[in-house]
This record gives C-alpha cells, structure tokens and sequence, in this order.
C-alpha cells in the first residue's frame, strides 16, 4: 500500500488538454509526397529493366539520383516535425517496435542504403549487374517503406477516416502515379511510345483506383461512423470543398482523361502534362486528406 501511495503521488502529469489546432500540417503533406516519389521511381526503374532492359538502361543512374533526393526529403521533413528533433536518434538506439515509426525509420534506413549502394556501383563502378541486384532488394523493402505512413495514420486514435487498408492502398497507389508521372517527364522523348503507352496505363489506373478510393470514403464513409460523417462536411461544402476537388481533378481526373486521349490517338506528348497534372494533384489530395480529420474537436 505504502508503495502505491509514493508512486501516486510523484506522479508528473505530462499532457493533460488536447492539442489545439492542427498538428499534422504541410511538413507531413511534404513528407508523404516526397516519399512516394522516392519509392515509385524504384518501382517504376524495376517494372522498365525486367520488360524492356535494353531500350531503359539510361534510366538506372538518374532514377537512383531522384530517389535518393526524394527520400532524404522525406526523411528531412520527417525528423523536422519531431517535437525533440535533436532526440531523433533515440528512435535506433531506444527503439519502441510497437510504434510505426520506430518501424518506418529502420526500414527507411535500409532502403537508404541500399539506393545510396545502387549508386555507388552503376556510378563509380559502372557495374550493372551489381545495381540490378541490389535493385531487386530496395524494391521489396520500398513496399513497407511507403506503407509505414498509413500504419502511422492508422495509429492515431479517434481518427476514424485514416484506416489502415484503405490508407494502405492509397500509399501504394500514390507511389505508382508518382513514379509513372516522374518516369515519364525524366525518360521524355528518349523512350519509345510502347514505353511512354505503358507508363501512361499505370499512370491512368493509379489514378483511377485512387480515385474510386477516395469517392467511396465520401459515399460510404458517413454510414460507418458519426466522426466520419463530420469530418466530410469540410469537403462537402465546407472550407476545404473548392481545394479537395482541385485535388481530384489534378491528380487523378485529369491524368485519367489525358491517358486515355493520348492511347486512342496514339499521340504521347500530353503524357507529360498528365506527369505534371498529377504530381501537383497528389499534393493538393493528400494534404486536404491529411487536415480534415484533425478540424473535428475530440473533446
């Protein structure tokens, strides 16, 4: 009894009132963004240099280069947001494995280098077969890396819209249309129409089932939860109504119509403004998806 009693009462209250406002703002928006570029073009490298190796292999050094940008501004915006940013490297050395980020930030350490080793060998050693493997590897850890945020999200309690399969598919589907739209404005006339047609396919579907996604949340989602319901009022004819459809038309509506232009014509020069469209759209989507849900008070 004794014990409990001094425990009780050198209790040290750290946090006892909500946060106000929004905490996840822009920095996380840039966080996502960026990362789905850095993981997409690995997918999109893989997808080029097992269907079409000889036509491609240009791509390997500035695909790898645009990642590893990609990714340390992803990591940058990542360590920036952390409320003791100097302590971020408590995360490896006090690691916390139930925590997504724990998770996200040893995997994206890995993928790190991996990328960081793909460099080193197709730029210094001018070895390609060593790139491919290790390619092979940073493709199967770019999976978990671009989902982490989604398990992130998932975590947050009272959030009912941020559910980890529905995220989950978005992440994956956001790094496809990244990794196509930058594919193709980097390849630009250097690939061939059967190329550009099927960076332009995976562009278009992306596009289209992260569009289906986000209509079926705004149909569907109301009926599950009240929260839910709530939330949507901002984009249904609320303050963020007029940026949340910008977003849909960039980067999924947009893209979609020009894919299917530009495979019926047989014509491929508006593929780089769908590239374009996208990129800018995905942005715009993702933050209003981010923001919304933190306007609702939880207490």
């Amino acid at each position: 009894m004794a014990h409990e009693i001094i425990a009780a009462t050198n209790a040290i209250v750290t946090l006892d009132v909500a946060l106000p406002g929004i905490v996840w703002g822009w920095i996380i928006t840039m966080n996502m963004w960026a990362k789905s570029i850095g993981t997409g073009i690995i997918f999109l490298t893989f997808f080029l240099l097992k269907k079409y190796p000889i036509e491609t292999g240009f791509i390997r050094f500035p695909a790898v280069v645009i990642s590893i940008v990609t990714i340390h501004l992803f990591l940058f915006f990542t360590v920036i947001d952390l409320h003791q940013m100097f302590r971020f490297w408590h995360i490896f050395f006090y690691p916390h494995m139930t925590s997504a980020i724990t998770v996200g930030a040893w995997m994206a350490t890995g993928f790190v280098g991996l990328i960081l080793g793909m460099a080193y060998f197709i730029y210094l050693k001018k070895d390609e077969a060593m790139y491919d493997k290790l390619l092979n590897y940073t493709v199967v850890l770019a999976i978990p890396v671009t989902l982490y945020t989604a398990g992130l999200m998932a975590q947050s309690t009272a959030r009912e819209l941020w559910q980890m399969p529905t995220e989950s598919a978005q992440m994956i589907l956001a790094a496809l249309l990244a990794g196509s739209a930058t594919m193709l404005l980097m390849g630009g006339n250097k690939f061939s129409d059967e190329i550009k047609k099927d960076l332009g396919i995976i562009l278009g579907l992306s596009a289209l089932a992260a569009f289906i996604l986000y209509m079926a949340e705004i149909i569907f989602g109301p009926m599950k939860a009240e929260e839910v319901a709530a939330v949507l009022e901002y984009i249904k004819g609320g303050e963020y109504t007029i940026m949340f459809w910008m977003g849909q038309l960039l980067a999924f509506i947009v893209p979609m119509v020009l894919v299917c232009m530009s495979i019926t014509k047989k014509s491929y020069y508006l593929l780089k403004v769908a590239a374009i469209s996208a990129l800018i759209g995905l942005w715009i989507s993702k933050h209003v998806w981010l923001v919304i849900p933190q306007l609702l008070s939880m207490s």
